[in-house]
């Protein structure tokens, strides 16, 4: 099952796709991956996701998760969002106010919107699927568009190190098979 909204289901594991607004390299500088990967231990504190994989790319992210509970009225992937498009566009006002036009919009409810619209759910309902999409993720880094390492454990804005070696340098992830 796809979805391109927020109707995700609480202790349901989705694999998770959000991409920058007009695919737009935003998230090459290391603050803004590490903005992402404190708001992901954020939440897993809060016990209101597990991570079962993920890797960030320069212009999107892959996430394998379960939403456990509400954060207040909203889902955690809506306080996900909302958040880190909120940091890293207070971010740009301060410090790359020509990069901010790049995010412009229209709206009433908003001047900015860091994300595309409908980020892209697709529910993990099997070991296999999982698998699958854990190896697609490991090996996004090394895309000939990317290329940004030679093996998938030395890319560190993922999870395939601790896939690899069990060291979990995040202390966030969950192994899959302690859930599948």
């Amino acid at each position: 099952m796809n979805h391109r909204n927020s109707k995700l289901i609480l202790n349901e594991v989705y694999f998770w796709t959000d991409t920058i607004k007009d695919w737009n390299n935003l998230l090459e500088p290391t603050k803004y991956k590490q903005l992402i990967i404190n708001m992901l231990m954020q939440l897993v504190a809060k016990k209101l996701i597990r991570v079962f994989g993920f890797v960030i790319m320069p212009n999107h992210l892959h996430l394998i998760w379960e939403m456990l509970d509400k954060n207040g009225r909203e889902m955690p992937h809506a306080s996900f969002n909302k958040a880190i498009g909120h940091l890293i566009i207070n971010d740009l006002k301060l410090n790359y106010h020509r990069v901010l036009p790049f995010f412009k919009v229209e709206k009433k409810e908003r001047q900015y919107r860091f994300w595309q619209r409908y980020p892209l759910a697709i529910l993990m309902d099997d070991r296999v699927k999982v698998e699958q999409k854990l190896e697609y993720i490991h090996l996004n880094p090394l895309q000939e568009k990317w290329s940004l390492v030679k093996r998938p454990e030395d890319y560190i804005w993922s999870s395939a190190k601790f896939y690899e070696t069990g060291k979990d340098d995040f202390g966030f992830l969950t192994h899959y098979k302690d859930r599948f």
